[in-house]
């Protein structure tokens, strides 16, 4: 399903919508979610007066829950790739305020390439048996 919303906002000519991050879902998130949030209400703690600040655009939580999915099943490099493309338009889509938006971009960018870093093949080691 998040595919499938990544894919429909991706290019959609529309305003991208916008998830509100109310006090009662958080606990609903998963931990990294949670730290970003808090994060960005440390960074700017006069956020939380104008709720329209604590949100997050359906188009990054959609690509956040899509990433995870696909790392957990250990969806193929190019599907991954193309995760990466995705991330770097909807980074692009992004105006410079939205904080929580480009630090979830940046944190699922991270975690799809530490994750081709540590899949990657790695060489075989000979060893030497002296007798």
């Amino acid at each position: 399903m998040s595919t499938q919303n990544v894919r429909a906002l991706l290019f959609a000519d529309d305003d991208m919508a916008d998830v509100m991050i109310l006090s009662g879902f958080v606990q609903l998130m998963d931990d990294d979610i949670v730290s970003l949030i808090a994060l960005t209400l440390i960074a700017d703690p006069g956020s939380t007066r104008y709720p329209e600040n604590v949100c997050i655009y359906q188009l990054t939580l959609s690509l956040y829950l899509m990433t995870q999915c696909q790392l957990k099943l250990r969806d193929s490099v190019t599907s991954l790739a193309q995760t990466l493309d995705n991330i770097e338009v909807a980074e692009e889509r992004n105006p410079t305020e939205r904080r929580l938006d480009h630090l979830t971009l940046k944190l699922i960018e991270r975690k799809v390439v530490i994750y081709l870093i540590n899949s990657r093949p790695r060489p075989m080691q000979s060893s030497l048996c002296l007798l």
